[in-house]
C-alpha cells in the first residue's frame, strides 16, 4: 500500500527532553478541595478549555475560582499558567508570586518572574530568583541558562560561562556550545565566539540558526571568505532559508551583518524558543507554549519566535491566535514571505481549502521562485485530490533544479504520486524511477513504485525485490507490510500472501484496503468464512466508501460468481 511521511529533531534537544519536567504545582495531579457548585464548574471550565489552549478563556474561569478561594494553590496556579500561555506575561507574574507565597517550590512561577527581572535589566535580581530553581529539570536547566545571560547583562561573561559548566554536566553541553558562542560575541569575546560558534555549526551545519549566528560572527569580525563558504554550503546542499539568505548581501559586500543577539533579551529569548519548539514537538504543548510565551516577551520584534508561536497555536486549533502573529511579521522581514505561506496554512486548517489554495497561487504571481510555496500549494492541491494541479505544483519546484541533489528525492517523489493518481502512468514511472537513483533505498519509494507494478501486474520480480527491501527498512510499517502480502498474492504464492497480510493487519487492524487483501487471500486460500469476515470488517471500518465499492460484492459471491453464499 502506498503512503508518505518526513521532519526530524536535534539529538541535543531529545537530550534535554529525556529530563523530568517539573510543571507547576497547579498543573500537577492532585485532590481538588471540595467547593461550592459554582467554584468547581468554574474551575473544570477551565481545565477544559486550557485543554483546547483556550488560555484567556481559562485564565477567566480559573481566576473567578480563585477570587472565591484566595489561598488555595490549585486555582492560583492554574490561573497563573494560563496568563502565562496567553501571553498575559504581567498578569502572570503577578499571579506567579502569589503562587510562590503558597508553593515556594513552583519552579515555572519562578522562571516566569525570573525572565520578568531580565526583561527589566535586573540581572541581579534576576539571577538570584533563578538560582532558587534546582537544576534537576528542564525548567531547572532554562533557569540555569538564563541566570548566565543574567551575567551577561552585567558584563561578566566569565562568571556566565561558569554557570553553563555547571548547567552542561547535565548531558547538555553539546546544545550549550551555540549559547556559549551567542554569549561570547555579545560579550565581546570575539575570538570564543568564532572557535566555539565553528564548533557548534560542525556538530549541526544545516540548522539555519546555528548557520546565521556562525555567519554574523563571522562577518563581524571580517572574515567574509569563511562566512561566504558557508552561505554557499547552504546552497550546494539545495539548503533554503530565508533568514540565512538575506546575509548573502552583506557578505558579498563585505558589510558587517550585525549581531546575532543584540541584547540579553534577545540571547535569553533564542534559548527559550529553541527548547520550546523542541518540547511541543515532542507533545508537551502547554509547557513550549509557556517557553515561547516568554521568548515573545523577552524580544516580541522576533519574527522566528513568532512564527514558531504561531505554527504551534495552529497545529492546537487556535487558529485565530496563530492568524495574529503570522500577521504580526512585518514586510520588512526575511520571513515575510514564509508568514503568508503559514497564514494559508492556517485557512486550510480552518476548513477553507479552496481559500487556501487561491492564497498561495496569488502569492506565486508575486514571488514566483518561492519553493515552499510551491510545496505546500502542491500538497494542499494533493490532499485535495486535484492530481495534474498538483503535478504542475510540483513542477515549480522540480523545474528551478539545475542538478537534482539525494535530498531532492521527495519532489520527485510527490510528483510521481499526483501523476500516478492522474492517470499518466509513465510520467509518474519515470519520477519515482528518479526518486530511487536520488535515494535508492527509501523505503516509501521502493514501496510505492513497487505496489503499483504489482497492483498493474507489471515487473512483479522486480516489483517483489523492491518492496521486500522496503519491508527490511521498515518492518513495522503496515503499509509496506501491506504491500508485501499483496505482491505474493499477485504471483500466486498465496501461504505467503495470508502471512504477511496477517501480519499488516496485526499493525493496523482498523484498515479498510489491508483487511479487504487478507479477504481475498483468505478466499484463495480455500478459508471462504474468514473471507467473508475480513471483507465485512473492511466495510464496516471504511470511511470514504471506495473499498466498500469493492468489497460488498464478495460478500455475495466471494471472488468467484459462482461460490456458494456463506451464512
Amino acid at each position: 500500500m502506498q503512503k508518505l511521511i518526513v521532519r526530524p529533531l536535534t539529538a541535543m534537544i531529545v537530550a534535554a527532553l529525556a529530563m523530568p519536567l517539573a510543571l507547576p504545582a497547579s498543573a500537577q495531579t492532585g485532590l481538588l478541595p471540595p467547593r461550592t457548585q459554582s467554584v468547581t464548574g468554574a474551575y473544570l471550565a477551565g481545565i477544559a478549555a486550557l485543554e483546547n489552549l483556550e488560555a484567556n478563556r481559562a485564565a477567566t474561569y480559573f481566576r473567578e475560582a480563585a477570587e472565591s478561594d484566595w489561598d488555595n494553590p490549585i486555582y492560583a496556579g492554574q490561573t497563573f499558567l494560563s496568563y502565562l500561555l496567553a501571553g498575559r506575561i504581567s498578569d502572570a507574574a503577578s499571579m506567579a508570586q502569589h503562587v510562590l507565597d503558597l508553593n515556594p517550590q513552583d519552579e515555572l512561577a519562578r522562571l516566569t518572574l525570573g525572565a520578568v527581572a531580565l526583561k527589566e535589566r535586573r540581572y541581579a535580581s534576576a539571577e538570584s530568583t533563578l538560582a532558587r530553581i534546582p537544576e534537576a529539570s528542564l525548567v531547572g536547566v532554562t533557569a540555569g541558562i538564563m541566570r548566565a545571560w543574567s551575567k551577561v547583562g552585567e558584563g561578566d561573561l566569565p562568571a556566565a560561562n561558569q554557570i553553563l559548566n555547571t548547567v552542561g554536566q547535565g548531558g547538555f553541553e553539546e546544545f550549550l556550545v551555540f549559547h556559549r558562542a551567542v554569549m561570547a560575541d555579545l560579550g565581546g569575546d570575539r575570538q570564543s565566539a568564532i572557535t566555539l560558534a565553528r564548533e557548534a555549526y560542525e556538530m549541526d551545519p544545516f540548522i539555519p540558526r546555528i548557520a546565521e549566528a556562525y555567519i554574523r560572527i563571522l562577518g563581524n569580525a571580517g572574515q567574509f571568505e569563511e562566512a561566504q563558504s558557508i552561505l554557499d554550503s547552504f546552497a550546494e546542499e539545495g539548503v533554503v532559508h530565508p533568514v540565512v539568505d538575506s546575509l548573502r548581501d552583506d557578505i558579498a559586500n563585505q558589510t558587517r551583518p550585525g549581531l546575532f543577539a543584540d541584547n540579553v533579551q534577545a540571547g535569553a529569548a533564542e534559548m527559550l524558543h529553541g527548547l520550546g519548539s523542541a518540547l511541543a514537538r515532542d507533545g508537551s504543548s502547554e509547557l513550549g507554549v509557556g517557553f515561547l510565551r516568554l521568548a515573545a516577551y523577552l524580544d516580541p520584534q522576533s519574527a522566528v519566535i513568532s512564527l514558531s508561536l504561531g505554527e504551534l497555536l495552529s497545529t492546537a486549533g487556535r487558529y485565530d491566535d496563530a492568524e495574529t502573529l503570522f500577521a504580526s511579521v512585518p514586510s520588512s522581514s526575511p520571513l515575510f514571505v514564509n508568514s503568508l505561506i503559514r497564514l494559508a496554512e492556517n485557512i486550510d486548517l480552518k476548513g477553507d481549502r479552496d481559500g487556501a489554495i487561491s492564497r498561495l497561487e496569488n502569492l506565486l504571481t508575486t514571488y514566483p521562485d518561492n519553493i515552499e510555496a510551491y510545496g505546500i500549494l502542491g500538497d494542499l492541491l494533493r490532499y485535495d485530490e486535484q492530481w495534474a494541479e498538483a503535478a504542475e505544483a510540483y513542477s515549480g519546484i522540480i523545474n528551478s533544479i539545475e542538478t537534482p541533489r539525494p535530498r531532492d528525492w521527495r519532489f520527485f517523489y510527490v510528483r510521481g504520486i499526483s501523476y500516478e493518481r492522474a492517470r499518466m502512468w509513465d510520467r509518474a514511472e519515470e519520477d519515482f524511477l528518479r526518486a530511487l537513483e536520488l535515494n535508492p533505498e527509501h523505503p516509501d519509494v521502493l514501496n510505492y513504485l513497487g505496489y503499483t507494478w504489482v497492483d498493474r501486474g507489471e515487473n512483479l520480480n522486480e516489483a517483489l525485490d523492491m518492496i521486500e527491501r522496503a519491508v527490511e527498512l521498515s518492518p513495522r510499517n503496515g503499509y509496506i507490510v501491506d504491500s508485501l502480502g499483496w505482491a505474493f498474492f499477485k504471483l500466486g504464492r498465496i501461504d505467503e500472501a495470508v502471512e504477511q497480510l496477517e501480519t499488516a493487519v496485526r499493525i493496523l487492524p482498523a484498515d479498510p484496503e489491508i483487511n479487504d487483501h487478507l479477504g481475498d487471500a483468505y478466499w484463495m486460500a480455500g478459508r471462504q468464512r474468514e473471507a467473508m469476515f475480513q471483507w465485512r470488517i473492511a466495510i464496516d471500518v471504511d470511511e470514504e466508501g471506495t473499498v466498500t465499492e469493492r468489497a460488498a460484492p464478495k460478500l455475495i459471491g466471494g471472488l468467484d460468481p459462482d461460490a456458494p453464499i456463506l451464512d
